[in-house]
C-alpha cells in the first residue's frame, strides 16, 4: 500500500548523503563527496562533525560510545572518540581491492562492511562483491563472497541476522550471524522480481525491479529499504513482501534512510537527482534530506 503520510524538506544544499543514523538526539550523515560526516538537528541545522579525505560512507558507534566511519578510497575504518581524536581502527586495504560502502555493527561490538567490488561511478564493469567482519582488536575477515553490490545493512532485533542490499540483484540477503560472529547460512531474505542475473549494468539495472540501497530496520523486524532506481521507499516484511511505499514526489533518486526521532517514528530520506553526476561532481548542492512519520518504532541495528 502506498502511505500518505506527509513528507518534510529537512534540510538541502549536500552534495550525496548516505550512511544515515539517529544517535544521541541527532541525525548522523556521511556527506560523501564533499568528504564531510556532518550531524542534523530537527530544525535541519548542519554541524560539520568529521573530514574525511578518502570519503566517508558508513557509521556505527562500539560499545565504548567512539564513532567508526568507512573512508571508502583507502577501505580503512576510522575511529573518533568522543573528545574528538580520529585513529585507524581496522586498515582493510590488503582484503579489499575496492573502495568500502555501508556499515553494521552488532551488538558485541562487530562490524560488518561492504564493498561494491568494482569501480560503479567510474563506469567499471560489475563483478560481485563481498563483505568483511571486523572484531573488536580491529582485525579484519572476509565474511561473505559473491554477494551482487552489497550495499546497506541491518541486524534484526534478536541480534542474530544480518541482512543486505544486494542492489543490483533485485533482493536482499539475509545471513546467520554465529556465536564469534561468522556468517552462514546465506539465503534470500526478499526477492523482488526475477534475479536479473550477473550480464552487464545497464542491463541488471533495466531488468531489476528494485535498486535496494540503504537500510533501516524496524521493531517488527520490516525493512525500509531505499529503491534507488524507482524514486521510492519501500517496507518489505519479514516475509519479504512489500507491504508499503513511498513515492518521491519531485521525482529524486532515493538512497540511504534510517528511522529515528523520540519515538523512533521519524523516517529520514536520503535524495538526490542523479547519483552518477553527484559523483562525478556535476551536482555538488542538490542533495536533500526528508522526513515522514511511520506506524512501528526504530527496532535492531543500526
Amino acid at each position: 500500500m502506498t502511505t500518505t503520510s506527509p513528507v518534510h524538506l529537512l534540510a538541502s544544499g549536500g552534495h550525496y548523503f548516505e550512511g544515515a543514523r539517529w544517535h544521541d538526539g541527532t541525525w548522523w550523515v556521511s556527506d560523501i563527496y564533499a568528504k564531510k560526516v556532518c550531524t542534523y538537528d530537527t530544525e535541519g541545522n548542519r554541524t560539520e562533525i568529521m573530514h574525511v579525505e578518502g570519503n566517508p560512507s558508513g557509521l556505527g558507534w562500539l560499545p565504548d560510545g567512539s564513532l567508526l566511519v568507512v573512508s571508502m578510497h583507502d577501505r580503512t575504518l576510522l575511529r573518533r572518540t568522543a573528545d574528538g581524536e580520529v585513529s585507524v581502527y581496522a586498515d582493510l586495504s590488503e582484503l579489499c581491492a575496492y573502495e568500502l560502502n555501508d556499515m553494521v555493527i552488532n551488538a558485541a561490538g562487530q562490524v560488518y562492511v561492504g564493498t561494491i567490488g568494482f569501480a560503479i561511478a567510474q563506469g567499471d564493469e560489475i563483478r560481485p562483491g563481498a563483505i568483511y567482519r571486523v572484531d573488536p582488536d580491529g582485525t579484519g575477515h572476509v565474511a561473505a563472497e559473491n554477494v551482487i553490490c552489497p550495499n546497506g545493512m541491518v541486524i534484526t532485533n534478536d541480534d542474530r541476522t544480518l541482512i543486505v542490499a544486494e542492489s543490483f540483484s533485485s533482493r536482499l540477503t539475509a545471513f546467520t550471524i554465529g556465536d564469534d560472529g561468522a556468517l552462514t547460512d546465506q539465503r534470500a531474505f526478499a526477492q523482488i522480481g526475477a534475479d536479473p542475473g550477473l550480464t552487464s549494468l545497464p542491463e541488471m539495472m533495466a531488468a531489476s525491479e528494485i535498486w535496494p540501497d540503504g537500510c533501516a530496520i524496524d521493531a517488527e523486524d520490516n525493512i525500509w529499504v531505499a529503491d534507488a532506481g524507482h524514486q521510492r521507499i519501500v517496507r518489505i516484511d519479514p516475509h519479504g513482501k512489500i507491504v508499503e511505499e513511498i513515492k518521491e514526489e519531485e521525482g529524486l533518486g532515493i538512497y540511504a534512510c534510517a528511522l529515528g526521532g523520540d519515538d523512533g517514528r521519524t523516517l529520514l530520506m536520503c535524495s538526490v537527482p542523479d547519483f552518477f553526476a553527484a559523483a562525478q561532481g556535476t551536482d555538488t548542492d542538490k542533495a536533500v534530506l526528508k522526513t515522514t512519520r511511520v506506524a512501528v518504532p526504530h527496532g535492531g541495528r543500526p
